[in-house]
C-alpha cells in the first residue's frame, strides 16, 4: 500500500518555516514557535496540519494585521530546499491557510498575497473564503486575473472557483448558481496552457454534477462556436476540454452528454471472445480483461468504450467504476479486440475486497455483460 501522504508531511515542514518567519519578523523566536507547532502535531491530517500552522503562525506575529500579513508574504519569498518528495510545494500550505483565515479584513494585501503564493504553490483552497464574504469584490478581481501573464494565477481563477473542489470546502453559492463561474471560464476555455484548460474542465464538470443540462448546453455550444477557420490545434483543444469537462456525465451514460461528443446513438455490436487472466486472481496482483466487439451492420459505427467493474466493498455490497478505454470507428462487418490490465494493488484511494467482481462494457453508454472473476485473498 502506497504511504500516506500526511506522513511526507513531518516536522521538517514547521522547522522550514520557522527559519523563514525568523528571516523576516524582529524577536521571532523559531524555539517557542517549534513547541507550539509540534504540540499535536502527529495526530493532524495533511490539511489540518496547514491550519494549525497557520494558528501558529498567528500566535508568532505581530498584532498588526497589516504588519503580520506583509511578514507573512516576505516570509514565502525566503529561499528554502523544498525538497524532493511529492509534497514540496505544501510548504507554502499554512501560508495560504494564513491568508484564507486571517486576510478578511484586509483585503487587497489578502489578494496580493495571493497573487503571488500561488505561483509558489496554491491559492485554490484560501481564495474561496473571499468569495463568500466578500463575493463580488473577489469575482472583480478574478475578472483581471483572467487576463494574467501568469499560468498559476489564471488557473488560480478557474480552480479556486470550482463548487466541488475535492479537499476544499464547497462554494455553496455557485452550486446553486454557476453563472458567475461560467463566465470566467468564457475567458479561459481556450488558454494556451493546458494547465488552464484542464482546471477549466474540472470546473466544468463540478458545475454539470448540479447541473447536468446547463454543462451540456454549455459545451454544446462552445463547441458549435469554433469558428469554421479554427486551426486543427484549437479544435482539438476544445474538443478535448467539452469530453474532459464531460467525463462524469459519459461515465453515467448520460445520453445528451454522449450525443455532445457524436457518440449519442445506441451501439449495434455484439461483444464475444471474453476472458479473465487470471479467472481467479489475488488482492495485489492483476487481472487482464479482454474481449472482442462486432459491427454486424452495414454502415460504420463511432463507438465510445468503457469498462465498468464493480469493486466489492467492505459490507460486500459492490459499487461500479468507469475506465475509460478507447473512442473508435467500427467499419461495417469489422471486429476489434479490446482489453485493460486492473491493478488490484491496495490503494489509498481503493481497497479491494475477496469476492465476485461483475465486469461490463459501456458501448456508447449502452452496457454489455463480460462475466465476473472471483478476487481471492
Amino acid at each position: 500500500m502506497a504511504e500516506p501522504l500526511v506522513n511526507q508531511y513531518g516536522p521538517d515542514v514547521p522547522r522550514k518555516i520557522a527559519s523563514m518567519l525568523a528571516g523576516v519578523v524582529p524577536g521571532f523566536s523559531a524555539e517557542a514557535f517549534l513547541a507550539d507547532a509540534l504540540r499535536g502535531y502527529d495526530s493532524l491530517d495533511l490539511m489540518a496540519r496547514g491550519s494549525h500552522l497557520a494558528k501558529v503562525m498567528r500566535q508568532h506575529l505581530p498584532a498588526d494585521d497589516a504588519k503580520a500579513m506583509a511578514m507573512v508574504r516576505l516570509a514565502a519569498e525566503q529561499a528554502v530546499d523544498l525538497g524532493t518528495g511529492s509534497l514540496g510545494r505544501f510548504l507554502y500550505l499554512p501560508f495560504t491557510s494564513y491568508v484564507g483565515m486571517f486576510g478578511l479584513q484586509q483585503f487587497e494585501a489578502a489578494m496580493q498575497a495571493q497573487h503571488r503564493l500561488t505561483q509558489l504553490f496554491t491559492a485554490e483552497f484560501s481564495i474561496r473564503p473571499f468569495l463568500e464574504t466578500h463575493p463580488q469584490a473577489t469575482l472583480d478581481r478574478l475578472a483581471e486575473w483572467v487576463h494574467d501573464p501568469n499560468e498559476h494565477v489564471r488557473r488560480l481563477v478557474s480552480e479556486g472557483t470550482r463548487p466541488r473542489l475535492p479537499w476544499g470546502r464547497r462554494l455553496r453559492a455557485f452550486q446553486r448558481d454557476p453563472a458567475p463561474v461560467l463566465a470566467l471560464l468564457e475567458g479561459l476555455k481556450d488558454d494556451p496552457s493546458l494547465y488552464v484548460r484542464r482546471s477549466v474542465a474540472n470546473n466544468l464538470n463540478d458545475i454539470g454534477k448540479d447541473h447536468p443540462q446547463l454543462l451540456i448546453d454549455t459545451t454544446r455550444r462552445w463547441l458549435d462556436e469554433l469558428p469554421p477557420n479554427a486551426s486543427d490545434a484549437q479544435r482539438s483543444q476544445r474538443q478535448w476540454l467539452v469530453a474532459h469537462a464531460l467525463r462524469s456525465l459519459v461515465k453515467a451514460a448520460h445520453r445528451d452528454a454522449l450525443a455532445v461528443l457524436g457518440h449519442g446513438a445506441c451501439s449495434q455490436v455484439q461483444v464475444s471472445n471474453v476472458s479473465f487472466e487470471p479467472l481467479r486472481p489475488c488482492v495485489g496482483g492483476t487481472v487482464r480483461v479482454t474481449f472482442a466487439l462486432h459491427n454486424p451492420m452495414h454502415q460504420p459505427q463511432a463507438l465510445l468504450v468503457d469498462l465498468k467493474v464493480f469493486y466489492r466493498k467492505v459490507n460486500g455490497l459492490a459499487r461500479p467504476k468507469v475506465f475509460k478505454l478507447q473512442q473508435l470507428t467500427l467499419p461495417p462487418g469489422a471486429s476489434v479486440t479490446l482489453g485493460k490490465t486492473l491493478s488490484l494493488r491496495q490503494m489509498t484511494t481503493r481497497q479491494h475486497y475477496p469476492g465476485e467482481h461483475r465486469v461490463e462494457v459501456l458501448v456508447n453508454g449502452d452496457a454489455h455483460g463480460l462475466g465476473t472473476f472471483e478476487l481471492l485473498c
